[in-house]
């Protein structure tokens, strides 16, 4: 189903030369964080949503469902997790039907693998720490055409993966990033100025109009396998952006809700945490700035993306 029809108007898909703007279906605007906000207050009745099985929609996203003509999934969705056990129930009843879900526990203590094991997820074990090491780990595990990231904490809605998917079908985007437009009190405003810092660092870097490095992204997973992804930290997905870019994929760019998370954040949420981020995406920084030279001191044109204008009707790009 073409972007157009899955999508109303109004909300903006941006990329790397292209930008296209449409909404959300009106029943699904803003309902996800509202939902999560109700939740955490209590004044919620999850009653109904409480006995639909994983893999069921939440909400209304026109076109979310994702199938292959043999009925496997078509996208795999790792979800990198460190004792989300309250956050858990509600992560997995959003996932849309023909999503599968891949829980990479990532050394929990309260039983937050059995739990997702228990809803019908696929469960991965990864002893060692870090984003990067359980992300990884997700990836080499999922078997999916395509590949989905998201956190684990309820703050992200992974039914917001569908018109990622449908760039990355549709020859318009290689990959597809989730820019986070927040609902009051989600995003730590230390967190929400060093990723200000961070975008505005990377487009001056690769030219491409880049404002979230946002954890809810899409890719083939035969591509990223490819990229040869190894920071095993808090630098993942900034690796994941650059080497995309040095490998002149096109990286789109849509409107994601963020929601506040369940649960204790172990990263953004502390001052601590943020700093250590920091230190992991200025490691990848650094090594970058040895192959990657930002456009307007004449870097290398051969590693920045092609447009992404729409193909002509003989089905070559157009000029």
């Amino acid at each position: 189903m073409p972007i157009s029809r899955a999508l109303a108007r109004g909300r903006r898909v941006q990329t790397s030369g292209f930008r296209k703007d449409f909404r959300l279906p009106r029943r699904a605007r803003g309902t996800y964080g509202q939902r999560v906000e109700k939740k955490q207050s209590g004044s919620h009745d999850d009653s109904s949503a409480a006995t639909r099985p994983p893999g069921t929609p939440g909400h209304d996203f026109e076109g979310a469902c994702a199938f292959n003509s043999d009925g496997t999934a078509l996208v795999d969705v790792v979800f990198p997790c460190l004792n989300e056990r309250s956050a858990l129930p509600h992560v997995l009843r959003t996932l849309p039907a023909g999503y599968r879900a891949i829980v990479v526990d990532n050394g929990s203590s309260d039983g937050s693998g059995a739990l997702a094991a228990s809803l019908g997820a696929a469960v991965v074990e990864e002893p060692r720490r870090g984003f990067g090491a359980a992300a990884h780990a997700g990836l080499l595990a999922a078997t999916a055409e395509y590949v989905g990231f998201c956190d684990c904490d309820g703050s992200l809605d992974p039914a917001e993966l569908a018109p990622m998917l449908e760039l990355v079908r549709a020859g318009r985007a290689d990959l597809v990033l989730g820019a986070r437009h927040p609902v009051r009190g989600s995003w730590p405003v230390h967190a929400r100025l060093a990723n200000i810092v961070l975008s505005r660092r990377l487009r001056r870097l690769t030219g491409i109009p880049i404002t979230d490095l946002g954890p809810l992204r899409l890719a083939r997973r035969s591509a990223l396998l490819g990229l040869d992804l190894t920071d095993r930290r808090s630098g993942y997905p900034l690796e994941m952006f650059l080497k995309a870019h040095r490998n002149g994929w096109r990286v789109a760019e849509v409107p994601v809700t963020y929601a506040p998370r369940l649960g204790k954040s172990k990263v953004t949420g502390t001052v601590r945490g943020t700093l250590m981020a920091m230190k992991d995406m200025s490691a990848q920084l650094n090594a970058a700035s040895r192959w990657l030279a930002p456009p307007e001191t004449g870097g290398p044109a051969t590693l920045r993306p092609p447009s992404l204008k729409p193909p002509s009707e003989g089905g070559e790009a157009a000029p």
